[in-house]
């Protein structure tokens, strides 16, 4: 079963809120931040999933191009 990833939207001081199977794993200000966390979540090929066509994720708020409220 693949991870459910759900990114946050942007809070009011930047940033979004990541969080994997239920745990938040800390604040992406941008893309690699996205691929940094789902890799020490241990993800494969984060690189490669991260980007807004994965059906991995759950961006909420705007997709992978949106980092400021």
């Amino acid at each position: 079963m693949a991870a459910q990833v759900v990114i946050y939207p942007p809070t009011m001081a930047g940033g979004r809120c990541v969080r994997v199977d239920g745990q938040i794993l800390g604040t992406a200000y941008r893309l690699m931040d996205v691929a940094e966390f789902l890799r020490r979540a241990g993800i494969e090929d984060a690189d490669a999933v991260y980007l807004g066509g994965s059906q991995l994720i759950e961006w909420r708020g705007g997709g992978p191009e949106v980092w400021e409220h």
